[in-house]
């Protein structure tokens, strides 16, 4: 399937771009040419509704003047010296950044780790539908499913190259391959949907279609008939898929770009305990076969595997190139690109797992709530205050009794942080990747 992609006339475009960047005047300057091809097919009660295949290219150049910056980009290159002059233009009468540059060339990749980025199996428009098809069937024939929400099966190949004015090129090529299956259980107003879905590097990683599909019905049949709670505090426990989301709010106010501009309520924080002791998180942009895997950043940094939290205590922002300067540190490969420039983030970031068992979690807990779904995005990045809104299951005794919706999740997460406990269930798929995670004493608010 590589060949579907060219990665020399990537190559071309971006060295074509610097050398035209810095004809017309530039200081320094990067490139960015990306190319993709992706197929995909979406079907509906046994029939295929779509079928969609995408192919794009795009290029993008930024220049530096000074301290004066500007980007342009195009999907075609067709004159490399009229996109340059035009970004060194615009540069000229942008205002100084005083944080803009380059990355400094000792930070640099200098040499590129083998990485599993690529799997060579192309599918077929056919494959896909029969595989979407396939978890269909599956969530189907669950017992108290009434129709389908849709399945759906893809591909995707992409290839970027990275250049600069001061002797960076690197490149890669990723895969990524994808199912999913929305059921939908009841009737009229009683009804009740749920989804389950895969996706990885490689293809041969990917849950059968049936498990997928069976999860996907056995989730929305549990969920019917629900009934509200009425307004109290509770124990807490956010299942894997759940968690994950507290994991982002995590990566959210340790960004290094919300550290300088001070819109982080963990600004204050760096060396002090802000989960409980034993707590680890890790960003490691070397997972094998990682969502987020890849050789260098969007600088061309080299970048190590950083424990963001130690035994509960935080150690690290996410810094690029810009934030680092701005807070006087040192970058660690955290660059991703976007638009013009470059903004810090993560790579695949886990919440790192503890002993117990989703059931031992709520064998401890007692009674409390078992969230399955959130919905709004109520979080409060500069103070965290934190009011989402929930859906899933109320235990008694460590037991699943009855299902809830319509409920409101409040507090902080300053002190959601300090009361986290991991379960041992890590759902390691995904670029974010959490276990269950019990949190105590949080504010209910229902009927």
């Amino acid at each position: 399937m590589s060949e579907l992609i060219d990665q020399s006339e990537l190559q071309s475009r971006a060295a074509r771009l610097v050398e035209a960047a810095r004809q017309a005047g530039a200081d320094a300057c990067d490139a960015v040419a990306v190319t993709g091809v992706s197929l995909s097919v979406d079907v509906r009660e046994g029939k295929v509704e779509e079928t969609e295949r995408a192919e794009g290219d795009d290029v993008t150049l930024r220049v530096f003047v000074g301290k004066r910056t500007a980007a342009v980009s195009a999907n075609r290159l067709d004159d490399p010296a009229s996109l340059a002059e035009r970004a060194v233009s615009m540069a000229k009468v942008a205002p100084e950044d005083p944080f803009a540059g380059l990355a400094d060339p000792e930070l640099l990749v200098k040499e590129f780790p083998v990485l599993e980025l690529l799997d060579d199996k192309e599918l077929t428009a056919d494959e896909l539908t029969d595989i979407a098809l396939e978890a269909e069937a599956a969530g189907l024939d669950v017992d108290g499913v009434s129709k389908s929400g849709g399945a759906s099966a893809s591909w995707r190949l992409a290839g970027i190259v990275l250049a600069t004015s001061h002797g960076f090129e690197g490149s890669y090529i990723s895969s990524r391959y994808g199912m999913s299956m929305t059921a939908v259980a009841g009737e009229g107003t009683g009804m009740e949907r749920d989804y389950d879905f895969d996706s990885r590097t490689f293809f041969a990683d990917l849950d059968r279609p049936k498990e997928v599909g069976l999860r996907a019905g056995e989730r929305a049949v549990r969920r019917l008939n629900p009934q509200k709670l009425s307004t109290r505090t509770a124990n807490v426990i956010y299942e894997s898929r759940a968690a994950r989301s507290i994991l982002g709010h995590l990566v959210g106010a340790i960004n290094g770009a919300a550290i300088a501009r001070k819109t982080s309520f963990l600004k204050d924080r760096m060396g002090e305990a802000v989960f409980a002791p034993g707590i680890r998180v890790v960003d490691d942009p070397f997972k094998r076969r990682g969502a987020a895997t890849r050789p260098f950043d969007g600088e061309g940094t080299r970048a190590d595997v950083l424990e963001m939290v130690s035994d509960g205590v935080l150690q690290h922002w996410f810094l690029d190139g810009a934030s680092a300067r701005e807070l006087d540190l040192k970058p660690n490969g955290r660059a991703h690109r976007g638009g013009s420039g470059t903004s810090p983030g993560p790579t695949n970031i886990t919440l790192m797992p503890g002993e117990k068992s989703l059931e031992e979690l709520m064998t401890d807990a007692g009674e409390g709530l078992l969230v399955t779904d959130l919905i709004g995005h109520g979080v409060n990045g500069v103070t965290g205050d934190y009011s989402r809104g929930a859906a899933g299951f109320w235990f008694e005794n460590g037991k699943i009794v009855e299902p809830v919706s319509e409920i409101t999740i409040a507090g902080n997460l300053n002190d959601m942080f300090k009361r986290l406990v991991p379960g041992s269930d890590l759902d390691n798929r995904y670029s974010s990747a959490a276990p269950s995670v019990m949190i105590e004493g949080m504010a209910l608010a229902g009927s």
